[in-house]
């Protein structure tokens, strides 16, 4: 019995350790950025092209008309169905992304699945404005 215990209190100390590295608090910027990439996908999740356009940032904004936004999420996002889930696997950090002026950005990935499609990589490029995170480019994956 003694020794039954003894081995799984050392698996315990095992686990600790290999998962305290993942615990450990993300990078602050990070968190923001992903963050504000989950609430503005909540927003396209609505379908609230309106919504969601208005909340882009502006080199977004520039780059496309409300109507060609909302005809995009109609034939692209709408089909897709509810979001089942939705896990960020890539935030990286660049100071130069093609057809954006020099910033300060966030490249988010996220692997998601959908009612009606089971994997897709969704990509967000956000532009930081002031302490703020805008969505500047999205591209959905299939």
């Amino acid at each position: 019995m003694r020794r039954a215990f003894d081995r799984r209190a050392a698996l315990a100390a095992i686990a600790a350790c290999a998962i305290a590295p993942l615990a450990r608090a993300q990078d602050p910027r990070g968190a923001a950025a992903q963050d504000a990439a989950r609430e503005w996908l909540a927003i396209v999740d609505r379908l609230d092209a309106a919504a969601s356009y208005k909340e882009a940032g502006a080199a977004f904004r520039s780059s496309l008309t409300p109507e060609a936004w909302a005809e995009a999420v109609k034939k692209v996002r709408e089909p897709l169905g509810t979001v089942v889930k939705r896990t960020a696997t890539q935030t990286r950090f660049a100071s130069n992304v093609p057809g954006q002026a020099a910033g300060e950005y966030a490249l988010i990935v996220f692997r998601s699945s959908f009612a009606g499609q089971s994997q897709v990589r969704e990509r967000l490029t956000l532009a930081a404005n002031g302490k703020r995170w805008q969505v500047v480019g999205y591209t959905i994956e299939q």
